[in-house]
């Protein structure tokens, strides 16, 4: 089966050049690419589409308020630090 594609001359130049120096031609290359594509595509994790299908006490894991305005994050850091080194 043959397939059209768009490219760059200066890509298919060097795609060549790649296809000689291993010994193939630019459709293996283009056919390997693309069933390993196909195959990271069917190992690719599930996600899940809908928020309903989460649970319960994963949906109170979320942070889905603002943040504090008063929080002073570089004190907390500082505090952290404190602790960890013994400052």
């Amino acid at each position: 089966m043959k397939l059209t594609l768009s490219i760059e001359p200066g890509l298919i130049d060097q795609m060549k050049e790649v296809a000689r120096k291993r010994n193939t031609s630019i459709s293996k290359i283009a056919e390997n690419l693309f069933k390993g594509e196909l195959e990271a595509e069917t190992k690719a994790p599930f996600i899940m589409k809908k928020e309903e299908e989460l649970s319960d006490w994963v949906k109170k894991l979320t942070i889905t308020g603002e943040p504090v305005a008063d929080f002073d994050h570089k004190a907390e850091y500082r505090k952290h630090l404190d602790v960890k080194y013994g400052l």
